[in-house]
C-alpha cells in the first residue's frame, strides 16, 4: 500500500509520487503549502455538510442521506487530481469529490430530499448526475472514454487537449457484474479511464473480506490493467496516484485501477445500524487515522497551520451547515410537472402525451373544488 502521510502527519518520500505532486515547483505544485491548506479546509467543510445533512434526514427533511464521514482525504484527493477536461462519474456518496468540481452541498440535499434528479449541469461542470445503482456507472464512464477516443482528444500530446475518464465506486460495487464488464471494454479498447474503488470495509453489513480474499487492487488485472493500492485517508497519496493514473490515461496508455483503503466512520445510509455488525474496537483503530487529523498534523510539521487558520476553517464550517440548515428547510417542493422535462434532451412524442395525461388528470380535481366552492 502507498501512504505518503502517516497517522501521525509525518511524510514519507516516494519519487514517482513526489514528482507529480511537486511539478510546477514549490509555490505551485500540488503539494505546496497552499495547496495542502485548501485541502485541509475543503475536508473541513464537507465533514460539516456532511454531518448536517445526516441530521437533517434525521429531522425527515431528506428521505436518505449516504454519508462520507472518514472517506474526505480519498475524495477531496481524487477530485483535485483530475483535470478540468476529465469527466467524472460518481457514485451516490461522492459528496467530496462534489466540492472539489464546484458542486454546491444543497444540490446534493435537494437530490436526497426528492426534488430533483442531480440539480447541476453535467457538461459544465464535467461530472455525471450521482448514480444510485451500485456498479451501474461504470459502462457509462467506459463508453465516455471510448467516446473521447473517437473525437480525438486523447494521445495528442496537448495537456490541454488530452482528456480522460474518472470512475468512481466502492468496494461492494467493484463486485458487480457491471464492473467486470467495464473492465472487459476497458482493456480491449484501451479507453482512456481510471477506475477509483474507495475500499470503506463494508459493503452495508459485509466485510471486503469475504468479497474478495485477495486486495481489491488485485481484480483488475486478470484484464490486464494495471493497479495500485493507496492509503485512502492519505490525502497526498491518493492525488499523486490518481493524477499520475489519469495522466497515464489521457495520454493513451489505456485503464488503471486505484484502490483507496479508507473507512465509513459512519453507517451505510442514515437507514442502516452499523452497531449491529460492526465492532467498536474497530471504529476506534479507524478514528485515530482520521484523514483530517493527519493533513492537520503533518502541517504543523510544515509549521505551515496555525490555530487561527483551523479557527478560521471551523468558524466557515459552522456557517456552511447553516446555509444547508435554513436552505432545506425553507426549500419548497418543485412543480410535479417539471418531471417531465428533462427524460430527453429533445422533445419526446411520448413524454409530451403522458404530461398532457398528468395535466388532465390533475385538472379533474381542479374542476371539483371549484364545483364545490
Amino acid at each position: 500500500m502507498v501512504q505518503l502521510l502517516a497517522a501521525d502527519g509525518t511524510r514519507t518520500p516516494h519519487p514517482e509520487l513526489d514528482a507529480v505532486l511537486e511539478a510546477g515547483g514549490p509555490d505551485h505544485g500540488l503539494a505546496a503549502p497552499e495547496r495542502l491548506r485548501g485541502y485541509y479546509r475543503d475536508m473541513v467543510m464537507i465533514r460539516a455538510a456532511d454531518l448536517e445533512a445526516t441530521s437533517l434526514q434525521r429531522q425527515g427533511q431528506l428521505g436518505l442521506w449516504a454519508s462520507a464521514l472518514g472517506q474526505e482525504a480519498a475524495q477531496i484527493g481524487a477530485g483535485h487530481a483530475s483535470r478540468e477536461q476529465d469527466y467524472l462519474v460518481p457514485t451516490y456518496r461522492e459528496h467530496g469529490v462534489a466540492w472539489a468540481r464546484g458542486i454546491e452541498p444543497w444540490r446534493l440535499l435537494e437530490l436526497y430530499r426528492g426534488i430533483s434528479h442531480g440539480g447541476w449541469d453535467p457538461h459544465e461542470l464535467r461530472t455525471h448526475p450521482y448514480m444510485i445503482v451500485l456498479g451501474s456507472q461504470a459502462p457509462h464512464a467506459v463508453g465516455y472514454a471510448m467516446g473521447l477516443q473517437r473525437d480525438g482528444v486523447v494521445g495528442t500530446g496537448d495537456p490541454a487537449t488530452d482528456t480522460s475518464v474518472l470512475a468512481l465506486f466502492g468496494d461492494g460495487a467493484s463486485s458487480e457484474g457491471e464492473v467486470a464488464e467495464s473492465f472487459t471494454f476497458a482493456a480491449s479498447f484501451q479507453a482512456p479511464v481510471v477506475f477509483f474503488t474507495q475500499n470503506n470495509q463494508w459493503a452495508i453489513s459485509v466485510p471486503t473480506s469475504v468479497q474478495s480474499r485477495v486486495p481489491l487492487a488485485q481484480r483488475s488485472r486478470g484484464w490486464g490493467i494495471p493497479s495500485v493500492r493507496v492509503d485512502g485517508n492519505d490525502v497526498l497519496a491518493v492525488l499523486g496516484a490518481v493524477r499520475m493514473a489519469l495522466d497515464s490515461a489521457r495520454a493513451g496508455n489505456g485503464p488503471v485501477f486505484v484502490e483507496a483503503l479508507t473507512y465509513r466512520m459512519a453507517a451505510h445510509t442514515t437507514s442502516d445500524d452499523a452497531t449491529r455488525y460492526r465492532p467498536a474496537a474497530e471504529e476506534e483503530e479507524w478514528a485515530a487515522k482520521d484523514p483530517i487529523l493527519r493533513l492537520r498534523r503533518h502541517l504543523e510539521q510544515l509549521d505551515q497551520i496555525d490555530e487561527q487558520y483551523v479557527t478560521r476553517c471551523d468558524e466557515e464550517a459552522h456557517d456552511l451547515a447553516m446555509q444547508l440548515h435554513h436552505h432545506i428547510h425553507g426549500m419548497e417542493d418543485p412543480d410535479p410537472v417539471r418531471m417531465f422535462d428533462h427524460p430527453y434532451a429533445e422533445p419526446h412524442p411520448i413524454v409530451d402525451a403522458e404530461r398532457a395525461e398528468y395535466l388532465e388528470y390533475i385538472a379533474q380535481f381542479e374542476d371539483e373544488q371549484g364545483e364545490q366552492a
